[in-house]
């Protein structure tokens, strides 16, 4: 199978009689064709092929005579849209550090290359979907087009990595910016497209949570799940419950110091995701989890005695008190503060590992946290423990399972209207080891190296759950194990694009060999942005360029 789809044949246009423009060019314009017909005959072939691309495309049309190089005196033109603007300006941000261009931003009724770059906002583009996109890439420039900022967003990650890998660098470097000529149509496979961070087991500063969001925004992943309350600490402010982070939030694994974010903090975070069209998804765990909490707040506990402060990686031991008013204020008051501070839809309430709170009792907590949540305006999200309580309109379930994919609870609770985030633990669980000599990560689920990640389709691994119904896949990070950002990209990387892969492209471009291929000329791009990964041995890396000041490529 390939890895992309079959180009699509190139029409070859029929002779026209040549016609003399109707007016004579001047010197300028005539010196400016001459230097381009010049930088074109001596340009090697682009060092990319159009369809190298992470996440696989929908549609790709290869024009070998089509190849474009990015002259310095390029200008960056786009619809006269803040939205499109914005876009515009990121792209500009993204090239200028590497090819030491000045690269202006400017707008128009009808964006044109002109020898430079055009985003187009189009509401013909329609038909590509909320974040779909057309990049066209000729010998004049080049063109993305969409119906949505979103969608631009999306293209311009395309052209990004179109480009050398050079790109990447902070400092200007001498080369050659050829893009390969062609057309790419593309459009994502499932709506819903993310990756969990937990920032309870440790913490992470908000500089490191905003890296992690421009890994996720350069393979198209659009939610940032958020796991901001454990056993281990309690991470986001709560103004009607402050011990929360002040009590709850100064301990985390191993016994280090923990950390919260202020309410400037989260809306720092959830901006700057917005900004490159990522959604942060908020997760406050019920009623399990909880010990964090406990501590800040005793009254919460069953026995109402505040227990010690837990630093290592148990779960399953604490839970609120569901028999208590008490606990549905302190619920109903944290998920109306998270909520006003979240401009998305979603709103995740945890529900797994209560191993203490069984039956009737479980059930009943979790349909009643549901009616707060749907009463905030916001879609519960919870983990398929979730599954037998009652359902609320919009209701998702996010299933980590580790089997076959044999859930007929889950698939009971599909039938009542729920959808699927598909998150399996020997799959998707990103802080499982690669091999068992791996230094950091777990392996209770298995060990997950980068074609295991890979090799399976979301859309049909819960059994009994119809692809219709799977809202889409995401990949968590859980962080017992993982204490600093160069670990976090570690075991973000390489298999942060493979789930990426899953979410975003046609199940028919899905080919083992090919994405190996694909992904391996990443590992420069890597390395060329300070980017810590692991080098897979499955994966061909070819041999990175040295950057001074670089990270390391290991934790």
């Amino acid at each position: 199978m390939s890895t992309t789809p079959s180009p699509l044949p190139t029409a070859t246009p029929a002779a026209s009689p040549v016609s003399l423009p109707a007016v004579e060019p001047d010197a300028a314009t005539l010196a400016r064709a001459a230097e381009r017909a010049a930088r074109e005959a001596l340009a090697p072939p682009a060092p990319h092929r159009l369809a190298d691309v992470v996440p696989a495309p929908r549609q790709v049309q290869p024009d070998p005579t089509g190849d474009w190089t990015l002259p310095a005196e390029a200008v960056i033109v786009a619809s006269a849209d803040p939205a499109a603007l914005a876009v515009a300006e990121q792209l500009a941000e993204l090239l200028r550090p590497a090819t030491g261009y000045p690269l202006p931003v400017t707008d128009a009724a009808a964006p044109a290359p002109a020898d430079g770059i055009a985003l187009v906002l189009d509401q013909t583009a329609a038909a590509l979907g909320p974040e779909g996109y057309r990049l066209d890439i000729t010998t004049t420039g080049v063109r993305v087009t969409a119906g949505t900022a979103t969608g631009l967003f999306h293209g311009v990650q395309t052209l990004r990595q179109l480009l050398p890998a050079a790109i990447e660098s902070p400092v200007p470097v001498t080369e050659r910016w050829t893009l390969p000529g062609g057309t790419i149509t593309d459009a994502p496979r499932f709506p819903y497209r993310g990756v969990m961070l937990d920032v309870a087991r440790h913490f992470f500063a908000v500089e490191d949570v905003l890296r992690v969001v421009d890994h996720l925004a350069r393979y198209k992943i659009n939610h940032l799940h958020l796991h901001l309350t454990d056993d281990q600490g309690w991470r986001i402010a709560v103004d009607s419950w402050p011990a929360l982070s002040a009590v709850g939030g100064a301990t985390e694994v191993g016994g280090g110091p923990g950390g919260h974010y202020t309410k400037a903090d989260y809306r720092r975070i959830v901006s700057y995701a917005a900004d490159r069209h990522v959604t942060v998804v908020p997760e406050i765990d019920l009623p399990g989890h909880t010990n964090a909490a406990l501590v800040a707040y005793p009254e919460l506990a069953p026995d109402k005695v505040a227990p010690p402060p837990y630093t290592g990686t148990e779960v399953g031991f604490s839970y609120v008190d569901p028999t208590d008013e008490r606990t549905y204020d302190f619920v109903s008051d944290v998920l109306r503060e998270v909520a006003a501070l979240t401009p998305g839809p979603w709103l995740h309430i945890g529900g797994d590992e209560a191993f203490k709170v069984k039956g009737e009792v479980y059930t009943g907590f979790v349909e009643r946290v549901q009616r707060i949540v749907a009463d905030l305006g916001k879609t519960v999200v919870g983990w398929h423990q979730l599954a037998p309580a009652g359902h609320v309109d919009g209701r998702v379930l996010q299933w980590w399972g580790t089997g076959d994919g044999a859930d007929q609870v889950t698939a009971d609770a599909v039938r009542r209207g729920a959808r699927l985030i598909v998150s399996p633990g020997n799959r998707a669980y990103l802080d499982m080891k690669y091999a068992p000599d791996t230094p950091i990560g777990l392996d209770w689920a298995g060990l997950v190296d980068v074609r295991t990640a890979y090799d399976w389709d979301p859309g049909a691994h819960v059994a009994d759950v119809p692809d219709t119904a799977v809202l889409g896949v995401e990949a968590p990070l859980w962080t017992e194990t993982v204490t600093s950002l160069a670990e976090i990209e570690f075991m973000l990387l390489p298999r942060l694009p493979a789930i990426a892969e899953l979410g975003w492209s046609p199940r028919a471009t899905h080919d083992w060999s090919g994405f190996r291929d694909r992904l391996a000329g990443h590992g420069p791009r890597w390395a060329t942005a300070g980017i810590a990964f692991h080098r897979a041995p499955e994966i061909p890396w070819p041999v990175a360029p040295t950057i001074p000041g670089q990270r390391p490529a290991t934790p």
